[in-house]
């Protein structure tokens, strides 16, 4: 599909922790004839969803492949420790991986996070999903590193989390396939970034015929052709400046100083 074709929908996958409640919103009011589908993928399996064709754009998790993906990086998490409320670390207000040395960190297979050496010692297992490894934190088996976003989406009443310095971030990013940049595309772009409706980043609107720099064009006053404009001196328009001749195209005699 083309740029210039008009979609039926608009279909946006996104990653769980992330909310694009905001964004959906203001969508659905700049384009009530384009409905906006959301569909919540794992992160892992974003990139697939749009490069088969299954979504327009996605919020996923960087990297991405950019040979095949454009993404615009949008914010960057802050990581924490998600711990039982009784644990240790619960009475600092930053945790660094040290203080995690004597406990079991674990590492779900769908984990966002790029370790190179994840702190603290390994479980025997690693649990299927982030979802899992919350429950065996509370269940008092070991600990677990998420970001932000994602201690919220498992947020427990037994459970509190601290942040985490010295580790691995995650970055969310705004994705579509390279050879797919829509007319829709462009302006969910325009939405994440905060531009106005009428903004000139954003896509243009089509332009009144006859006026191709847009706006409205200036009537005519009776008994003026179009190409009679009064001007002052230099072509300078005699409206606009303080220069032009007096009225009745007379000028005044200079005084003589005393």
């Amino acid at each position: 599909m083309t740029g210039s074709e008009k979609s039926s929908s608009f279909r946006l996958v996104y990653v769980p922790g992330v909310m694009p409640d905001k964004w959906v919103r203001v969508w659905n009011e700049r384009h009530p004839d384009v409905p906006l589908t959301l569909t919540q993928v794992p992160a892992g399996a974003a990139a697939g969803r749009l490069l088969d064709g299954d979504a327009d754009a996605g919020l996923v998790r960087l990297p991405v492949d950019r040979t095949v993906l454009s993404a615009i990086p949008l914010y960057t998490e802050q990581t924490v420790v998600v711990v039982p409320k009784d644990h240790l670390v619960t009475a600092v207000d930053e945790v660094s991986p040290e203080d995690l040395s004597d406990d079991i960190v674990l590492h779900p297979l769908d984990d966002v996070l790029d370790w190179e050496n994840l702190p603290g010692r390994p479980a025997f297992e690693r649990p299927a999903t982030t979802a899992d490894a919350v429950e065996l934190v509370a269940a008092g088996i070991g600990v677990l590193i998420v970001p932000l976003s994602l201690a919220r989406l498992h947020h427990r009443k037994d459970l509190t989390h601290r942040p985490l310095k010295d580790a691995p971030e995650s970055s969310v990013a705004l994705a579509w396939p390279e050879d797919a940049t829509t007319d829709e595309v462009e302006d969910f772009i325009g939405i994440v970034r905060g531009r106005t409706v009428n903004s000139t980043r954003g896509r243009r609107p089509t332009a009144p015929e006859g006026n191709p720099k847009g706006g409205a064009r200036r009537k005519p006053v009776p008994g003026e052709s179009a190409a009679a404009k009064p001007t002052g001196k230099g072509g300078q328009s005699a409206g606009r400046s303080g220069r032009g001749a007096p009225k009745g195209g007379r000028r005044g005699k200079p005084r003589r100083r005393s």
